[in-house]
């Protein structure tokens, strides 16, 4: 929603409002709304039974407010009550002004009343019964876990009748709100039993400063303070009325007029004005919220609930109300916390099945023993002991695996460990390498495998004695016994026919058609490789790189180029015959670069003038893929061949393409065909490419459609990467490009690769995600593997496991290094393993979760119609939740969500991928990048889906300029935006830099170069270089983001109500999506109505 820009109010969870007289349901103020599109779920609980549908005579009903409620400072209308009954000054209801979430009065979207912004109160909605001691408060408050140690703030979704209840330490607990389906406007039930109720919080009358500048942890504002006394009945939570999708902050209330009335069901009367009056009660688990009558869809209401509806009583206010978002569990609360309890420690990974911090902290690793986390990480570290139970909670029990994922300075590189001819010493039956959990018996002579428990003889040039405690007196001494990651060097055994390794090639194929050459595209590349070519990736201590290099130019026809360091002039030989592809020189084609410096320079500067003046438009694709494996194969070597290509390949020749483009078939049954390759021709190649160890990164730049969904299908199946610049101007991505082009050629990579991940009885592999082929059932090839790629493996039980032992893995890499030599890199990683739920849902990773599940889905889009595959997540992830709720969580009302303390943002961020491009496409969004997205996902690692799911939403005028950190993140949604404000959005792939319109001109200034936000140019992707601290600080939080991701993020200025900001507005993943996504708020309940039906 546009911060200026009325939006359509929204009737909570689409169903229809009963309408009182004189009260318009869709406005405020009495005027009349515009209606919404239908939300993507349907109505929650319907309105509420047993009401009385008309207000009694003479009474009016006062229309929705948030928290406290406000009036606008005009008269009230006639035959409308006005907001609330406390007099101006009282109370400021939600952020003071000095919180980033204040908007000026001209942005409230309905009508003449403004809402009360947002109060961050934890929110859970308790049932009715008799008001907790303050002793049970206190004790249920130091119970209570969910959102961290800071905030206790909880989503109240659903709501709960019956006699209170504890909640399980371990989880937080979301009382059902009711509000999705909500009451007829107006109604709360009567006061006498609300009472007991975690109803709303009332303002608190003596000191107002306090209760109004509550807000987020995130914004930084004071907690709420304890409070005592009765309950109004009728206050709602913090936040706007569910009719209002994306709601704006506003003044404080003013005074109402007087002889104003409201009225409401019967109960005691509200509390008098006095200065005096100690407040309200803080309730269990600090929560607030509205009391509920019974809620339709939900069964009849639980014994002792009341009946409303029939009593005359005297007047209340009345307001019907929405979720807090404050009040639900925040992403970047649970990231500040982790930093902060977990950042400062090294992560020792000594002990089985710890749960490691989370990949948003920074901290260090000691390797003791088990894998660090930036190689391997879990869906949970604790799995069930049978297959009963983990069918039972449906976690999934997933591995994402990053076997060369680079480390930081601080931490060293595994150690690589020479056995000389014998090579590694591996179990006879099952193959697992030595490793810490080996368990040598008979005095060090043998040993007992700790994955298939087969005794193994220990070679006598290997034999050590044992301790007094059972462990070899070299343990220590040798990586393989003492620490979790270490590589072996391979005997020639492990080696293609038996023969070492050449060491790798790297060839550049370059489109040179009318696309090509007319955007600058060749140009560019060729002055880039002339110094890029001393930047080649190195072993060690090298002097100079082993790698060799060829060059290839193509469009309908293939030239070779002979640069052998003997000729004067580089030789060009052309192959026409793409059908049946050769290469025509052997010497000459792939060269040391240092001997060939001179020919290939001259080669790099000719190439852009031979082809200046080509009128030909047509390429060929797998012709070219072809010609580099067939060079490599007659070099006996493995290596990467490096395609940029501009158009669909639709000349003739083996692979040719068609424009099958169609958007009629989104939402259809034959969707999935527009991520399927046409034609099996490149599969087929790819399975060559592979036996050779030829891996192809492809540079995409298409003015149109290029059908990605089939030129990726050899990079993705030979561990490959794919870059995508559409309508791609030199002026406007060379800076991206280039910098990934530099990245990619420098970056180590494994070449001729084969993983396999061997467990301990009970569990196996039984499902793998990521760019690579298999040709068997346990051995993943890859042609290639650099260190931004992850493999996900999925196991399932094949025997009961044991408590005792728990569960192991190791997954053995080998692999080509870039010198030529062949190593084995091994990771072992134990688990424990549980017979109780409960510690299954304690240690969990959500992020990891999200990993897997977004690989789960991504891949199913391929078999599977888009609904059906969002469907299954939505499914999956309510049973996970119901199963804990079933199980594990304390007994307490159906009418509250109950989530594991580890798990509570799994609805937050399954949402977000469930409105991803690829599940979900807004009408701008191509085919191409759909296809794109999907298959980068697919080997993203943890760290990578994570923001790219949620992206990092920074204000950067918040934080003291003079100060080096980063600047803390605020939640990826509109109303955490201040038009005073300029903010970075990054989700690893894109960059935006939005600006609000009311921003201080001296800013502007600083950081623009202009006088005034109209004279900033929309769209910019490069600040100006100033010298002051402002400018210097955003140019190098902007290159520090960039640093930490895998590819280059273009920057793209956004000003506000600007017509680029609808594509910003895209990744404020917390709203509701204009393609239809549920918000955050909404898809929430929409879980709990999924569980609700599960557990009933």
């Amino acid at each position: 929603m546009n911060v200026n820009q009325s939006a359509p109010p929204l009737p909570p969870f689409g169903q229809s409002q009963p309408v009182y007289p004189g009260y318009h349901p869709s406005s405020y103020g009495g005027q009349p709304g515009s209606t919404a599109p239908p939300t993507p779920y349907g109505a929650y609980n319907g309105p509420v039974p047993g009401y009385q549908q008309t207000p009694p005579p003479g009474v009016s009903r006062a229309p929705p407010s948030s928290e406290a409620p406000p009036a606008s400072t005009a008269q009230a209308p006639s035959g409308q009550a006005a907001y609330g009954q406390f007099g101006q000054g009282d109370v400021q209801n939600g952020p003071s002004s000095t919180v980033q979430m204040q908007r000026f009065p001209g942005s409230q979207p309905f009508g003449s009343v403004p809402l009360a912004p947002v109060v961050s109160q934890p929110t859970v909605l308790q049932p009715y019964g008799p008001p907790p001691t303050s002793a049970q408060v206190t004790a249920q408050l130091a119970g209570m876990q969910i959102s961290g140690a800071v905030a206790p703030a909880l989503p109240p979704v659903g709501l709960g009748y019956g006699p209170p209840t504890s909640l399980a330490s371990a989880s937080g607990s979301f009382p059902n709100s009711g509000l999705y389906g909500s009451y007829p406007q107006g109604q709360a039930p009567p006061l006498s039993q609300a009472q007991g109720h975690l109803g709303a919080q009332p303002p608190q009358r003596s000191a107002p400063p306090q209760a109004s500048s509550f807000t987020s942890p995130a914004s930084g504002g004071p907690r709420m303070p304890s409070m005592t006394g009765p309950l109004l009945s009728g206050q709602g939570f913090g936040g706007p009325s569910l009719s209002q999708p994306n709601h704006v902050s506003s003044p404080p209330p003013q005074a109402l007029p007087p002889g104003t009335q409201m009225t409401g069901p019967p109960g005691p009367p509200p509390p008098m004005h006095s200065s005096q009056q100690p407040g309200y009660q803080l309730q269990q688990n600090g929560s607030f919220g509205p009391a509920r009558g019974p809620q339709s869809n939900y069964g009849s209401s639980y014994p002792g609930a009341p009946t409303f509806g029939s009593q005359p009583g005297p007047p209340q206010p009345l307001p019907p109300k929405r979720l807090d978002p404050d009040a639900i569990p925040s992403p970047i609360q649970v990231i500040e916390d982790d930093r902060n309890n977990r950042g400062s420690e090294p992560f020792v990974t000594g002990v089985r099945g710890q749960v490691p911090p989370l990949v948003t902290t920074n901290f260090l690793v000691k390797d003791q023993g088990n894998a660090s986390p930036r190689y391997i990480r879990c869906t949970s570290y604790n799995i069930p002991c049978t297959s009963d139970m983990a069918k039972q909670a449906q976690v999934p029990l997933a591995a994402v695996i990053k076997p060369l994922a680079r480390l930081p300075p601080e931490e060293a590189s595994p150690y690589v460990v020479d056995h000389g001819e014998s090579g590694p010493l591996r179990c006879n039956r099952c193959k697992a390498y030595m490793c810490p959990f080996m368990q040598f018996v008979e005095g060090g002579r043998r040993f007992q495998c700790c994955f298939c428990s087969c005794i193994n003889d220990v070679p006598p040039q290997y034999f050590q004695h044992l301790d007094h405690t059972g462990k070899r007196v070299d343990a220590y001494d040798r990586p393989e016994l003492s620490l979790g990651s270490y590589e072996f060097l391979a005997t020639v055994d492990y080696c293609k026919n038996n023969k070492f390794p050449s060491p790798p090639a790297f060839i550049f194929m370059i489109d040179v058609s009318y696309n090509a050459i007319r955007s600058g595209l060749v140009r560019l590349l060729c002055e880039e490789l002339k110094s890029l070519l001393d930047y080649l990736p190195r072993e060690g201590g090298a002097e100079e790189s082993a790698i060799r290099v060829g060059f290839v130019t193509y469009n309908k026809v293939l030239h070779f180029y002979n640069v052998k360091s003997s000729l004067a002039q580089p030789q060009m030989m052309v192959v026409s015959d793409v059908a049946d592809m050769f290469v025509p020189l052997l010497d000459g084609f792939l060269v040391n670069v240092s001997e060939s410096r001179a020919v290939i320079t001259s080669l790099l500067d000719q190439i852009p003038e031979m082809f200046a003046d080509t009128r030909e438009t047509e390429t060929v694709f797998a012709p070219v893929i072809q010609a580099g494996m067939e060079a490599l194969k007659a070099a006996e070597c493995a290596g990467k061949l490096f395609l940029f290509h501009t158009s669909l390949p639709i000349a003739e020749a083996p692979g040719k393409l068609k424009n099958r483009d169609d958007r009629k078939l989104i939402n259809t049954d034959k969707e999935k065909t527009l991520f399927q390759p046409q034609t099996g021709a490149y599969q087929t190649l790819a399975k060559e490419c592979v036996a050779q160890g030829c891996c192809v990164d492809l540079f995409l730049f298409p003015n149109q459609y290029v059908d990605v969904a089939t030129l990726s299908v050899v990079p993705q199946l030979t561990g490959g990467s794919v870059y995508k610049y559409a309508c791609f101007q030199v002026e406007n991505d060379q800076e991206r490009f280039l910098s990934d082009l530099r990245r990619d050629v420098q970056k180590v990579v494994g070449f001729d690769a084969v993983m396999r991940v061997r467990t301990s009885t009970g569990i196996r592999a039984v499902d793998f995600f990521g760019a690579f082929y298999m040709s068997n059932t346990t051995d993943v090839e890859l042609a290639g593997l650099d260190g931004d790629k992850t493999v996900t493996v999925e196991f399932k039980h094949d025997d009961r496991l044991n408590e005792e032992s728990g569960a192991l893995l190791q997954c053995a890499l080998l692999y080509t290094s870039c010198a030529g030599q062949r190593r084995l890199r091994i990771h072992n990683l134990a688990l424990n393993c549980c017979t109780q739920l409960a510690d299954l849902y304690r240690n969990c990773e959500t992020d990891t979760l999200i990993n897997y599940m977004a690989k789960f889905a991504y891949r199913g889009v391929l078999n599977s119609p888009v609904k059906t595959v969002r469907d299954t997540l939505i499914t999956q992830c309510a049973q996970i939740l119901a199963c804990y709720r079933k199980n594990c969580a304390s007994p307490s009302s159906a009418g509250q969500l109950i989530l594991p303390e580890c798990m509570k943002l799994l609805p937050v961020y399954l949402n977000c991928v469930l409105k991803s491009d690829v599940l979900q496409p807004g009408a701008e969004v191509t085919t191409d990048d759909r296809a794109y997205v999907r298959q980068l996902v697919t080997s993203m690692d943890v760290a990578e889906t994570n923001v790219f799911f949620y992206p990092r939403l920074l204000p950067l005028t918040k934080s003291p300029i003079e100060s080096a950190t980063e600047p803390p993140a605020v939640r990826a949604s509109e109303e955490r935006l201040s038009n005073g404000d300029i903010y970075l959005l990054e989700n690893g792939l894109n960059l935006f830099l939005w600006v609000g319109a009311s921003v201080q001109q001296g800013v502007v200034q600083s950081l623009f170069s202009v006088s005034s936000f109209s004279q900033i140019t929309s769209g910019l992707s490069v600040l100006p270089v100033l010298d002051n601290p402002l400018s210097k600080k955003v140019r190098g939080l902007i290159d520090s983001l960039r640093a930490q991701r895998s590819r280059y993020m273009k920057l793209i200025v956004v000003k506000q109500e600007d017509k680029l900001e609808m594509l910003f507005k895209h990744f404020l993943v917390e709203d509701k999506s204009l393609s239809g996504g549920a918000s955050y708020v909404d898809f929430l309940c929409h879980m709990h109505k999924e569980i609700r039906q599960l557990l009933s």
